[in-house]
């Protein structure tokens, strides 16, 4: 076992109302001081937004410490004819001290779990092309199906998306749409 990964001290579960607070304080920390509470507001904007309903929210506790979350909101994917149930991973964020230990991919594994077996098909994420692949993310754009809003060429890999249900991507393609709250680029 790689030095950086020790044993897993964290456990996952369902965030709960009386986290809102601590989830703001890690999306603030984990993204500094210029960026943090702006996605910190996302986050709590999403938390109320109707159209990202039905969210996932996932945090990693160690000890009695959260020190990881992870959000999945709802997507629609228009310009097809078939119907298909999506979500978007957005945002994911642990707390630099607990960072390089595994629990960002323990949250994507479980919330992708926890999504299959309640129907979820397809998730999509905007993100690094250089660590998400790790996690069975691919390129998304190359199978037809296009981002909310423009991404440049030159970052075209990081629309992201991972199949929950073999047998979609090739059958499926359209426009991705996403909640209100993320609707923006």
């Amino acid at each position: 076992m790689p030095k950086n990964r020790p044993e897993k001290s964290f456990k996952i579960r369902k965030s709960i109302e009386s986290d809102k607070l601590e989830i703001e304080n890690i999306h603030t920390k984990a993204f500094g001081e210029t960026k943090g509470p702006e996605i910190a507001g996302l986050v709590n904007g999403l938390f109320n937004d109707k159209t990202a309903m039905p969210l996932l929210s996932l945090v990693a506790v160690e000890g009695e410490k959260i020190v990881g979350h992870i959000l999945y909101t709802k997507v629609k994917i228009i310009q097809t004819i078939a119907s298909v149930s999506a979500q978007i991973l957005a945002p994911l964020a642990i707390l630099p001290d607990f960072q390089n230990k595994g629990i960002g991919a323990q949250l994507i594994k479980e919330g992708l779990n926890l999504l299959k077996d309640s129907g979820v098909k397809l998730v999509f994420f905007i993100g690094h092309p250089g660590y998400y692949p790790r996690t069975g993310f691919i390129p998304a754009g190359a199978l037809g199906f296009e981002a909310p809003y423009h991404i440049p060429e030159e970052h075209a890999g990081a629309w992201m998306l991972q199949e929950l249900c073999p047998g979609i991507i090739g059958r499926i393609k359209g426009a991705v749409q996403c909640s209100d709250v993320l609707n923006q680029p």
